[in-house]
C-alpha cells in the first residue's frame, strides 16, 4: 500500500498536474497551428507555385506517373514527399516562434514581479529576537 500512496502524492504535485495541462494545451494548440498552416498559409503558396495543393508534392521513385495524388503515387510505391515534408517544417517554425513568444514574454514577466518583490519592506523581527536583542543590549551595558 506504500507504493500507491507515494504515486498519488507523486501524481498530486503541482508540478506533474502543470505539465499534464501543458500537454495537453500544447496538442490542442498544433492542431491549430496545424490548421492555420494546411488551411490558411500553404494554399497561398501552392497557388504561386502552379495552383497544385503544395502538399500533393513529390517525386515518384518506383516509376509513377507524376500527375496522381499522394495518396495514389504512395500505393504504387514509393514517394519522395517533399511538399508533405515542407508543410510539416512549417508547422514546426510556427509553433517553435509561438512558444518562444511565450517563454520570452513569461521571463519578461518574472523579471518584472522581481524588483517589485525585492523592493517590499523587510518584515519585522520576531518578538523573540527582539527580546534576544534587548537581552544582549543590557548585558554589554
Amino acid at each position: 500500500m506504500g507504493m500507491m500512496q507515494e504515486f498519488k502524492d507523486f501524481a498530486m504535485k503541482g508540478n506533474v498536474v502543470d505539465l499534464a495541462v501543458g500537454v495537453i494545451v500544447g496538442a490542442a494548440f498544433g492542431k491549430i497551428v496545424d490548421s492555420l498552416v494546411a488551411d490558411v498559409i500553404m494554399p497561398p503558396i501552392g497557388m504561386l507555385l502552379g495552383g497544385l495543393d503544395f502538399a500533393n508534392y513529390y517525386v515518384p521513385l518506383n516509376g509513377q506517373a507524376g500527375n496522381l495524388s499522394l495518396a495514389e503515387a504512395k500505393k504504387l510505391g514509393a514517394v519522395l514527399a517533399y511538399g508533405n515534408f515542407f508543410t510539416i517544417l512549417l508547422n514546426f517554425v510556427i509553433l517553435a516562434f509561438v512558444i518562444f513568444q511565450m517563454v520570452r514574454l513569461v521571463a519578461k514577466l518574472r523579471r518584472d514581479e522581481a524588483p517589485a518583490a525585492a523592493q517590499a519592506a523587510p518584515a519585522p523581527p520576531a518578538e523573540d529576537i527582539v527580546l534576544l536583542r534587548e537581552i544582549r543590549d543590557s548585558l554589554r551595558k
